[in-house]
């Protein structure tokens, strides 16, 4: 799937899954200082410029992004639930939804055509001037992703423990991945024999 998906999508959802489960029954947080930023930028190196090293202004605008993200995440996997690791403290839609688009104009782009002899024209958004910002090129991403197609697969998932959204790959998909759909299903199981045993110690 990761293969399937655009680059917009892959980054916008490789920055809402910096707040992810932590193994031990709880949740991490991948992007806590700016050292964790750094390291999450310089595995993304199609953000920006390589050498960027993060300090406490960058890494407050990404957080406070994320959270916007993750606010549009949850409307858009609506009926469904959102991620219950931040599902009682969302930021308003109205709010993810102007500070999503003030942070995509804080680097003007020019559109640059490129039109190869045996494809189609293509067009690509380049910086008019200077350097990328990280958080704009975070939040165009963002917007390209909520706009478009793959939203519609977008779900939370609710396996045990679990905090990640993830797109629907096939009808049937429940949850992000294998281990979270066997972990439900040993959950789902465990109910089911305590509520007999319960019922005869009454």
């Amino acid at each position: 799937m990761q293969d399937s998906i655009s680059r917009d999508t892959r980054l916008v959802l490789n920055l809402a899954l910096t707040i992810r489960h932590d193994g031990q029954g709880g949740v991490a947080d991948d992007l806590t200082d700016p050292a964790g930023l750094t390291a999450w930028v310089q595995a993304h190196p199609d953000t920006v410029a390589p050498g960027f090293v993060a300090g406490d202004a960058e890494l407050a605008a990404v957080r406070e992004l994320r959270a916007a993200v993750r606010a549009l995440f949850a409307r858009a996997v609506r009926p469904g639930a959102p991620s219950p690791a931040d599902a009682a403290r969302l930021m308003p839609v109205p709010d993810a939804v102007r500070l999503l688009n003030a942070a995509a104009a804080r680097t003007p782009t020019v559109p640059v055509l490129h039109w190869a002899e045996d494809a189609d024209p293509v067009v690509e958004h380049r910086v008019s001037h200077g350097e990328d910002d990280l958080t704009a090129v975070l939040a165009r991403a963002a917007i390209a992703f909520l706009a478009g197609p793959d939203r519609e697969r977008l779900r939370a998932c609710h396996g045990p423990r679990c905090v990640r959204y993830f797109l629907k790959e096939h009808p049937r998909q429940e949850w992000c991945k294998p281990a979270c759909g066997n972990r439900a299903r040993v959950a789902r199981h465990h109910e089911r024999h305590r509520k007999p045993a319960d019922s005869r110690g009454q």
